[in-house]
C-alpha cells in the first residue's frame, strides 16, 4: 500500500506541472474562444453582403417568373390547336370530296359528322353551350339585345330566343348569350 501512495505521490507531483500548463492552455483558449465583437464596418459589410446575395436571388427569380409566363402565354393554347388538327383534315378532305360530288346528301351528312367531332373535341376541352331559351333572364349570363311582348305571362322576363349562344369553358361564362327578353 504504501508504494501505491508513493506512486500517487508521484503522479501528484506531476500532474500539478501538467495542470499548470493546461491551466495556461485553457486560459488562452477561453481568450481565443471568447468571440470578439465584430465593429461596425464588419456588420455593415457582413449585411450588406446578404442584402445584395438576397437582391440577387429575387431578381432571378423575378426574371426566371417572367420567362415562365411568357413562356406559358405563347403555348397556352397549343393543346386545343393539336386536338384541332384532326377537324381540319376532315374539312379539307370534305373540300375535296365536294369538288367531284354531284349528289348533295352525303355532302351535308359529311358536314355534320366534321360538325360533331369539332364539338365534341371542344366539350372535352372544358366548352358547355349554355342553355338561355325559357330560362328567366340573367345579366350575369345573358346580353339583351331586344325586348319584346311576351306571347304570355308565363314567359314574362324570361328568355324567348337565342340570337347568339353562350358558353361556358370549365364553368366560367367565356361569352355571354345575346338573347331577346320578353316584357
Amino acid at each position: 500500500m504504501s508504494e501505491e501512495k508513493d506512486e500517487l505521490r508521484d503522479d501528484q507531483q506531476q500532474d500539478p506541472q501538467l495542470e499548470g500548463n493546461a491551466t495556461e492552455a485553457s486560459a488562452e483558449e477561453m481568450v481565443e474562444e471568447t468571440p470578439k465583437e465584430p465593429t461596425a464596418e464588419e456588420k455593415y459589410a457582413e449585411l450588406n453582403d446578404r442584402f445584395l446575395r438576397l437582391y440577387a436571388e429575387f431578381e432571378n427569380y423575378r426574371r426566371r417568373t417572367n420567362e415562365e409566363r411568357l413562356q406559358l402565354i405563347s403555348t397556352a393554347g397549343k393543346d386545343l390547336i393539336v386536338s384541332m388538327l384532326p377537324v381540319i383534315d376532315n374539312f379539307e378532305r370534305a373540300i375535296v370530296t365536294n369538288e367531284k360530288l354531284e349528289d348533295i346528301a352525303p355532302m351535308k351528312e359529311g358536314f355534320h359528322l366534321i360538325y360533331n367531332m369539332f364539338k365534341s373535341t371542344l366539350e372535352s376541352k372544358g366548352l358547355k353551350p349554355m342553355e338561355s331559351k325559357g330560362q328567366a333572364f340573367d345579366s350575369d349570363l345573358h346580353e339583351a339585345i331586344a325586348n319584346i311582348p311576351a306571347p304570355d305571362k308565363k314567359m314574362f322576363g324570361k328568355v324567348i330566343e337565342d340570337v347568339e349562344k353562350g358558353y361556358y369553358l370549365n364553368d366560367k361564362v367565356i361569352r355571354f348569350a345575346k338573347v331577346v327578353v320578353g316584357q
